[in-house]
């Protein structure tokens, strides 16, 4: 109409204008006008003669509709399975070949078949092959959607069959090459939004085949998808309908029904000459599904069973040896530590091979060492006690008192003694080495000289180490532990676990020994119950019985005795009386022996009585020195040291 362009200056000056359904807003230049629509119109230029309005692959609000309807997590690229399993390199590779081929040349088989079923039993790796080949179908351009089922892990809505269709038509909407198939799906889902509440066949019938016999122009087309993927459908739990609670004596619907209506449903849609895809199904052989494949749907259905056939034995060692490798960094005691973790009792080795297989380094850490600390760390932590552990260790393995000079690699004492000089109680042995067969080598039972054995000596480094072991670091409480077990032992004058007197008897004579000096950490040593009297006499008779070379740390005892004592004492106060008791108990059974001990200073850099002692044989007849503290012995020095000069 030529008198009234009055609608025509709405559009004054716009290069492009937008109408969209809903409530829709229509911006040019600085005019914005609001209509109400239910199709989109584009006008290419204002005066221009508007474009025929196009439907469009669905208007915002349906796409959010579908998508209220759908569980996310299920599909094979999701944020929930970012760490699903997946097959490692070189992996599976037989079993994923045969899949690929079957999608891409299964039609020239003599009786193509429209479903693959992969079974086999739990830990298979059926969900890892599943998860692969997802990934190689999306990247070939031939994966049209999927659906992977879990009880165990991810949202809820993953463990129903409620959101099984609208997860499949959401993805076939999306597909860019099935945009005529993806408008029509969610012009269904317009006209019915009751759709998701109708039976599965119903929505797969509506959702999906409707839609492929409407929107289908070439079938043979290279860009259209052509596989479908279900994993875990033996994981599909049944929805309990009804909003009135069930009596006791009704019995609830079992997960094999809705296991069955999506198997029926699915050979449904394979059977329908406009349904292009075909279907891999995956689950453990559960009787219900066994016997659908085998007795209703054998005539469509191709069968996988992840046996031996595919040599998973290969398969497993390739992916033990890389995995290995990859976090050995370049330390061989790294896999050899793993190896003998996972032939550990602890748990059946499967489970121990999954536990290294997960490990991992602390963030941030850039240590060549990370690895293996993780490696160490873990094993620690799976025993029972893991800081009693790391103290045993600490104790038997670092100081000094138990390994002698050449530490791990020979220790002094069998593992016999070690081990019932440490336990408090009977058995507390095998409850602290339980689980450490990866890291020690424990002698049997039987055997009563052999020592315990370290693997490696970078179990050492790690243990003494706190920024390496972190809360395991026990090196801070080995001395009080070494000295409260000597001290309990001294009172009972044998361990904690009974023996017969021939063994105690052997007991002691290695338990004496043990140098005294980690007792020189305790802050008040309790001598107050201890035999000093039975002590003294067993090592005066042990020095008497051997050579002088092995009596020495017989003698070393005795000395340190009379300096611990004594150096708890202020030299400015008389000696305590605990100092004052056991020192007479000790001369007074030396003198039984016709022992003395030497008054002379020895060298100038001596600063105490202990050092003074070492440097005098306890067998010199001399006068019995009287009882001086460290410091005057110190200050006497440096007087004689001037009357000398």
């Amino acid at each position: 109409m030529e008198g009234k362009p009055i609608a025509m200056s709405y559009f004054h000056g716009a290069q492009g204008v937008t109408i969209e359904g809903g409530f829709t807003a229509i911006n040019a230049n600085n005019y914005i006008h609001t209509v109400h629509a239910r199709v989109q119109t584009v006008l290419s230029k204002v005066g221009g003669l508007a474009q025929k309005p196009k439907t469009a692959r669905g208007t915002n609000h349906t796409f959010v509709e579908l998508g209220e309807h759908i569980a996310a997590g299920a599909m094979h690229d999701s944020a929930e399975r970012c760490d699903a399993p997946r097959c490692h390199p070189e992996t599976r590779v037989a079993v994923q070949d045969e899949i690929v081929n079957w999608i891409l040349h299964g039609d020239d088989e003599e009786e193509p078949k429209k479903i693959l079923w992969v079974t086999g039993p739990a830990g298979g790796g059926k969900t890892a092959i599943m998860g692969s080949t997802a990934d190689t179908f999306e990247e070939k351009g031939l994966l049209a959607c999927s659906f992977f089922f879990s009880l165990f892990a991810g949202s809820a809505n993953r463990r129903s069959k409620r959101c099984l269709v609208a997860t499949l038509a959401y993805q076939l909407a999306q597909h860019e090459a099935l945009r005529d198939v993806g408008e029509r799906i969610l012009s269904c889902v317009e006209r019915n939004p009751a759709i998701f509440e109708r039976q599965l066949k119903v929505q797969l019938d509506q959702l999906l085949l409707q839609p492929l016999r409407e929107g289908r122009r070439d079938p043979d087309a290279p860009s259209w998808p052509k596989v479908i993927l279900i994993d875990g459908l033996d994981e599909c739990q049944a929805e309990q309908y009804g909003d009135i609670p069930r009596s006791p004596q009704e019995v609830a619907r079992a997960n094999e029904v809705d296991q069955k209506e999506v198997l029926h449903a699915l050979l449904k849609a394979v059977t329908d000459p406009s349904f292009p895809f075909r279907i891999i199904i995956a689950s453990r052989p559960e009787p219900v599904i066994q016997s659908f494949f085998t007795d209703i749907a054998h005539h469509t259905t191709r069968r996988i069973f992840l046996d031996d056939k595919y040599n998973p034995d290969a398969d497993m060692l390739t992916y033990v040896k890389q995995t290995l490798v990859r976090n050995a960094s370049g330390q061989f005691i790294y896999v050899a530590t793993a190896m003998r973790f996972i032939e550990g009792p602890s748990a059946p080795p499967h489970e121990l091979l999954d536990q290294v297989m997960t490990l991992r380094r602390q963030d941030g850490c850039s240590s060549p060492f990370a690895p293996l600390d993780a490696l160490y760390t873990h094993i620690i932590n799976s025993t029972p006690n893991p800081l009693l552990t790391a103290r045993w260790l600490s104790l038997i393995f670092v100081l000094s008192a138990l390994t002698g000079e050449e530490r791990w690699s020979k220790l002094r004492f069998p593992a016999r003694f070690v081990q019932l000089f440490l336990e408090s109680s009977p058995g507390e042995a095998s409850y602290v080495f339980g689980g450490l067969n990866s890291l020690v080598s424990v002698p049997p039972t039987d055997d009563n000289t052999s020592p315990y054995s370290l693997f490696h000596k970078s179990l050492i480094d790690f243990l003494m180490n706190k920024s390496r072991c972190g809360r395991l670091y026990e090196l801070h409480g080995v001395n009080t532990l070494y000295g409260s077990r000597y001290l309990q032992i001294w009172k009972n004058k044998g361990p904690a676990t009974p023996l017969s007197e021939p063994e105690r008897g052997y007991f002691l004579h290695q338990f004496l020994e043990l140098q005294m000096y980690p007792l020189a950490t305790i802050k008040e040593p309790d001598f107050d119950s201890c035999d000093v009297s039975w002590w003294v006499r067993s090592q005066v008779e042990a020095t008497e019985l051997l050579d002088c070379k092995n009596s020495d740390p017989h003698l070393d005892g005795i000395q340190f005795l009379f300096f611990l004592v004594h150096s708890k004492c202020n030299w400015y106060r008389r000696c305590r009386p605990v100092c004052k008791n056991i020192r007479k108990e000790l001369l007074e059974e030396l003198r039984k022996f016709g022992w003395t001990i030497s008054s002379r200073l020895g060298s100038g850099r001596m600063s105490s009585l202990y050092f003074r002692f070492c440097q005098s044989p306890l067998c010199n007849r001399q006068p019995v020195p009287p009882c001086i503290p460290p410091s005057a012995v110190s200050a006497g020095v440096n007087a004689k040291a001037q009357r000398d000069a």
